[in-house]
């Protein structure tokens, strides 16, 4: 018998605005579909909280015995600035200013979510398809779009009918907004000519002669609009009807607004049973942001490279941080915050350490099956990982109390206890050992350390195009060589 069938999952779907029983469309099985990262930067801790947040979600289903497909995309094309529909493509612009071909830039950032997902030991989804590859599919959508009157051609662009959607729909259902009061509120753009009303977004643009991203079309060369991606890739993996999607709480409106639409417009039915919006973070009470500085990576984090903490922190401390909140609830991050959560995460991890010494008794004073059913309510109640961790914190407490002698537990339940702590503290909440990070960190140190070693040979033999090659492909993986006349030493960025 799989677990789920003796636990209530209870999600907050932000279509209803109330935590539904969870049942999904085919039993055992569940389809979930999170939008992914537009990479043209580097991406940011805010990003990660929500990446993290919907690993968390994967990682409790799977718990539960479920057989998931998670499909999360990779923005790849499209993404306008400020998330309209005018302006310069995120990507295109960010290759025309480092002077590379816009696949260059996607590349490069691709890498480094992965790699940034994989330090924060977050499962990596079943599927992971990218926009670009995912051409052919979104003008067939934009087709039936068209054909089922919501689509209309202007100068070589695509837009949607809001207008004439919202006669037979709502659009507004998921964000709870108004379309007379969109309509009333919206400021003039440059482009907004080519539109019947302001409200109305694009299937698909006209790409411009020093536009590099561009596809053919029954309309002309061009590119995808950035909502129709998430369409089109979600149902094509996942099926016209669908268990979960989730995304940040910014992607509300206007990007899963859109997307109900799209669905509705091209297939006559909405897409999602429960959709899900992951909070922002925020850093020292404000709104990260590059442009003000208020702003820290993740790689700033684990190295200690920054000017707003004290120190450096593993990944499995900041994953712990973030887990301390729950994933609907604005988290503030500061150095007093992670400070803390690592001394929570230390106690932890030190009382999993101490139960594997504790010697069994005759008789338990703790009843750990009710302890452990309180663990499973907690993620029962909407993923909610802050009461999960004060259970966890409830048996440290008992662990310390078996170590001095005043608590009893059996060999059963101690190997029962030892158990439930270890699917939900590393299977669950994915949270890794300290031993574990310092054994990667003692491999790294040492392949790193081998390759300064073939690097001073190859200089002492006058390589210098090896010596060169070495330094900039550990430079591409965040990884700076610093030569002087004690030797070469080197730190991660």
């Amino acid at each position: 018998m799989q677990l789920y069938q003796n636990q209530s999952l209870k999600i907050y779907n932000t279509l209803s605005g109330d935590k539904e029983v969870f049942t999904p469309l085919h039993e055992g099985n569940v389809g979930m579909y999170v939008c992914g990262p537009t990479v043209y930067s580097n991406v940011h801790l805010g990003n990660c909280r929500t990446f993290i947040s919907f690993d968390l979600v994967f990682r409790y289903l799977k718990h539960l015995g479920y057989k998931v497909r998670y499909v999360r995309n990779i923005t790849d094309v499209g993404h306008m600035e400020d998330d309209g529909d005018e302006g310069e493509d995120k990507i295109a612009k960010k290759a025309r200013l480092e002077k590379l071909e816009p696949m260059e830039i996607v590349q490069q950032y691709s890498v480094d979510f992965h790699q940034i997902m994989e330090l924060f030991n977050a499962l990596p989804p079943s599927i992971e398809p990218t926009a670009t590859g995912h051409i052919i599919e979104q003008i067939e959508t934009i087709r039936q779009i068209f054909d089922n009157g919501y689509a209309y051609e202007s100068s070589g662009s695509v837009y949607f009918d809001v207008v004439k959607y919202n006669e037979s729909h709502d659009y507004g259902i998921l964000s709870g907004r108004n379309l007379d009061d969109m309509l009333s509120n919206s400021r003039e753009l440059a482009g907004q000519e080519q539109k019947r009303n302001p409200a109305d977004f694009a299937l698909w643009k006209k790409a411009g002669p020093e536009h590099i991203m561009r596809w053919p079309s029954p309309w002309g060369d061009g590119f995808p609009g950035w909502h129709l991606e998430c369409t089109s890739m979600s149902t094509k993996y996942l099926g016209d009807k669908f268990d979960i999607h989730g995304g940040g709480m910014d992607l509300k409106f206007p990007h899963h607004e859109c997307e109900i639409a799209q669905n509705e417009a091209c297939k006559g039915s909405t897409p999602v049973n429960y959709w899900l919006h992951a909070n922002m973070l925020t850093l020292n009470g404000k709104k990260m942001a590059k442009s003000t500085g208020n702003n820290i990576l993740p790689r700033e984090l684990f190295s200690g490279n920054n000017n707003k903490l004290e120190k450096a922190f593993t990944p499995s401390v900041v994953r712990f941080f973030m887990m301390q909140a729950h994933y609907r609830s604005i988290l503030d991050f500061s150095n007093d915050a992670i400070v803390a959560a690592e001394k929570g995460y230390n106690r932890l991890m030190e009382a999993l350490d101490t139960l594997q010494g504790i010697a069994p008794s005759t008789n338990s004073s703790l009843d750990i099956g009710a302890w452990k059913q309180l663990c499973y309510d907690a993620m029962n109640d909407d993923f909610n990982s802050p009461i999960l961790i004060s259970y966890l914190f409830e048996a440290v407490r008992y662990i310390n109390l078996l170590k001095e002698g005043k608590e009893t537990l059996t060999s059963a339940d101690i190997d029962d206890l030892s158990k439930t702590l270890h699917a939900f503290i590393y299977d669950v909440l994915g949270l890794k050992s300290e031993t574990d990070a310092d054994s990667s960190n003692d491999k790294l140190e040492g392949v790193v350390n081998m390759l300064i070693g073939m690097r001073n040979e190859a200089r002492a033999n006058k390589d210098f195009g090896l010596s060169d090659q070495i330094r900039n492909r550990l430079g591409d993986l965040g990884i700076e060589l610093k030569d002087s006349k004690e030797g070469t030493t080197f730190s991660i960025n």
